[in-house]
């Protein structure tokens, strides 16, 4: 990659531009090979990865179980590196092709469901309007941070975390240029936790969609950058990512569709609370 590169007037996909997923990553949408989707014995299927977006859902999932809601479900690992977010089925579900996505089986024809902020929202109003505040005020201010969130976190994971840890080069602008803007959101959330304990007012889906993004980075989980970001310095931020980080769904959620780390953190598949009993347990 030259440094004097100029644009051409209409770009062309000529060849992959390296980097951690160079060789999924391609210019138009739709399937690229056949692949139904398993379903399992629940009406709710879950499709997806433990990433941050991936996490959402999950933990929302294991929060509502957890309030006595009958939320089981299925939950069945998309592995994005291996392209299979491409798949015929997947696709029908989500034709963007990124997790996660749902499917209710509960509705006839099946309800999908896709982009992680309406699966959230999805599941609250079907379960009685769970984890969203009653008070239209806290509602309201809910509503704002879950798509501060959805607007903002691009800027960390397509933008920071691309350059700083997947990219294949060491771009010293582009690193700088979204090290400045995720360190003004951890800004802005510590202000806002300096002076209350929950996003909303309550515990809500706000607090679900950022602690996985924002909590998992100042507790040391992504991209490796907690000391380049100096995360301790968000004290207000760290202090509510560990309230959450106790919370027992928090704990099993962010383990469903995961498949590295620990052996006791990784539940690929997730089809009952026995799963969970079934892992490894942690030392100590």
């Amino acid at each position: 990659m030259s440094n004097d590169y100029i644009p051409p007037k209409v770009w062309k996909w000529e060849q992959p531009s390296g980097g951690s997923f160079a060789s999924i990553n391609r210019p138009i949408a739709g399937p690229t090979h056949e692949k139904e989707l398993p379903v399992g014995r629940h009406p709710l299927q879950l499709y997806s990865l433990a990433t941050p977006n991936g996490v959402k859902v999950s933990i929302l999932l294991e929060e509502l179980l957890e309030a006595g809601h009958p939320a089981e479900y299925d939950a069945w690992l998309i592995e994005i590196s291996k392209g299979e977010q491409f798949g015929s089925g997947f696709v029908k579900v989500n034709p963007n092709s990124k997790i996660p996505a749902l499917m209710d089986h509960s509705l006839n024809p099946p309800q999908r469901v896709f982009e992680s902020a309406s699966i959230m929202l999805y599941l609250a109003e079907k379960f009685g309007g769970a984890f969203i505040p009653e008070d239209p005020r806290q509602r309201t201010e809910m509503f704002s941070w879950l798509f501060w969130q959805m607007g903002s976190a691009p800027f960390v994971g397509g933008g920071f975390g691309h350059f700083y840890a997947y990219a294949p080069m060491k771009i010293e602008y582009a690193i700088n240029r979204y090290a400045m803007e995720t360190k003004r959101q951890l800004d802005v959330l510590n202000r806002h936790l300096a002076e209350n304990e929950w996003m909303a007012g309550i515990y809500s889906l706000a607090d679900i969609a950022i602690w996985a993004w924002y909590g998992n980075l100042v507790l040391g989980r992504a991209y490796n950058a907690a000391e380049f970001l100096d995360v301790q310095s968000y004290a207000h931020v760290l202090a509510w990512a560990k309230r959450i980080d106790a919370r027992p769904a928090v704990i099993r959620g962010r383990k469903v569709n995961r498949n590295w780390g620990e052996p006791w953190e990784q539940l690929p598949e997730r089809h009952s609370a026995a799963d969970f009993d079934a892992l490894p347990k942690a030392p100590g």
